[in-house]
């Protein structure tokens, strides 16, 4: 039986929708409920989680595989200097966006900027010491980090942005897209050593359908439109 942790929310709809067309039995996922696992016909055990906890149960052996987004597997993975124990096997392409940098309109340049808000510290850190050779600051918001720059409390933010909308409503500007987000498909390296059949059988059939060429051109296309 394979394990395999489900961030919840878009990514987790997203998913049912792949592994049906792979042709695995969702009938038991669909009607879950407030269940916070679910074991198919399919000899697979499906646990519902928020995406850093799966990331990190994947790393301690907890959890065999775990279905979520690269922004979260970057993070963990820069925090820890690449030291832990997961890897990944897939990229699914479903609930894609980008990472960006941001601001207020009309404000100063790049070389003005000292302070970021972000959820990201360690993908922000990194950014901007590899693109501008700067050690930036970093507060960390939960919530709306838009709010970062309105309220004054950052010169700009890093964050995901799919649509754009939201910079727009509350008149930020994207000032540079440095990295594609997407869901990923990670495994505890030592649990695949002992279920690599089950696992590769299963990355086989996701591969089967997933338009790769499709998507990422959409990603590009959402990108130079966030720009204009």
């Amino acid at each position: 039986m394979i394990k395999i942790g489900v961030s919840k929310g878009r990514i987790e709809k997203d998913f049912y929708k792949l592994l049906e067309k792979a042709g695995y039995n969702v009938d038991l996922i669909l009607t879950k409920g407030r269940k916070l696992n679910i074991i198919t016909s399919d000899n697979i055990e499906y646990i519902f989680m928020k995406p850093n906890d799966i990331v990190n149960f994947v790393n301690y052996g907890i959890l065999d595989a775990g279905i979520v987004g690269n922004d979260t597997v970057d993070e963990y993975s820069y925090e820890r200097e690449n030291n832990h124990n997961c890897d990944e096997l897939l990229d699914l392409n479903i609930a894609e966006g980008c990472f960006c940098l941001a601001r207020l309109k009309n404000k100063d340049n790049i070389s003005k900027i000292v302070t970021i808000a972000s959820k990201y510290p360690f993908v922000a850190r990194k950014y901007f010491l590899e693109k501008y050779g700067i050690d930036i600051k970093v507060i960390k918001l939960e919530g709306s980090v838009e709010l970062g720059p309105i309220l004054g409390i950052s010169d700009a933010i890093v964050d995901i942005v799919e649509t754009g909308n939201t910079l727009k409503a509350n008149e930020l500007e994207v000032l540079d897209i440095f990295s594609r987000i997407s869901t990923r498909y990670i495994v505890n390296k030592s649990r695949y050593q002992e279920k690599k059949a089950e696992i590769n059988s299963m990355i086989a059939r996701l591969k089967n359908v997933i338009n790769i060429s499709d998507n990422v051109q959409n990603v590009r296309e959402r990108a130079l439109l966030m720009r204009r």
